[in-house]
């Protein structure tokens, strides 16, 4: 399912829990992708559903530890995101906002049946996109979010905004794409099945400053030698 040849970090069965959400919009739904980068994600989505993709292709958060590169960067990635859009055959399906994504959100229409959240990783842009698109889904519609458990800001945005609202129902994750439902769930159930992700958050964590500081022996013995997605 994954487009051969396109650049990204999202992994086979992240790629079918993305195909999923975007099969349950309805015809002349709305679907916001937030983070394109060179279009892995968004061919996946734009396969079953038109697809409003977010990403001023700026050169900063690019990706782990590239938070602020050059705009000649991002132009290549916007130039990479288009041609594979069109070698996919998906780019009449795909509209492509390139502004920051509280930029973006004042131009779009509401409500969105999905969004899926995989732009800037630090905590307040996280939570920012959170609180701000979440709040534009349709009660019954779907929030997927990226490197939930894996990144310390996002899980932080996750942990503020999530974790505590008896409005959002965790319906579970694919390595670090959790899945949210906007429907009623019992808070304290709902919490609990969260803080059950946290010891995979800290294994996670342990892995990143390992490989970081070039320990590859402790992260294979934690389970993997590759950066966790």
């Amino acid at each position: 399912m994954l487009p051969p040849d396109v650049e990204g970090w999202l992994t086979e069965a992240q790629a079918r829990r993305l195909r999923a959400a975007a099969e349950n919009v309805p015809e002349g739904g709305a679907m916001v992708e937030i983070g394109s980068y060179q279009g892995r994600s968004t061919i996946v989505l734009a396969g079953a559903t038109n697809v409003i993709a977010i990403d001023p292709h700026a050169g900063n958060d690019r990706g782990p530890g590239q938070w602020d590169t050059s705009a000649r960067e991002g132009q290549g990635d916007h130039e990479h995101f288009v041609a594979n859009l069109e070698r996919a055959g998906v780019r009449e399906r795909v509209r492509h906002v390139r502004l920051p994504s509280q930029e973006a959100l004042a131009e779009l229409p509401g409500p969105f049946d999905a969004v899926y959240v995989d732009g800037a990783h630090r905590y307040s842009p996280a939570l920012a996109d959170i609180r701000a698109y979440g709040a534009r889904v349709r009660p019954g519609g779907t929030l997927l979010i990226h490197d939930s458990f894996s990144s310390v800001g996002v899980t932080l945005a996750i942990v503020r905004q999530l974790m505590p609202s008896g409005q959002w129902t965790y319906v579970g994750r694919d390595g670090s794409l959790t899945e949210y439902r906007r429907a009623p769930a019992p808070r304290a159930k709902n919490a609990l099945r969260q803080l059950a992700q946290l010891p995979w958050f800290a294994r996670n964590l342990a892995i990143k400053v390992a490989l970081t500081l070039r320990v590859r022996p402790v992260a294979r013995a934690l389970g993997s030698e590759e950066w966790p997605y």
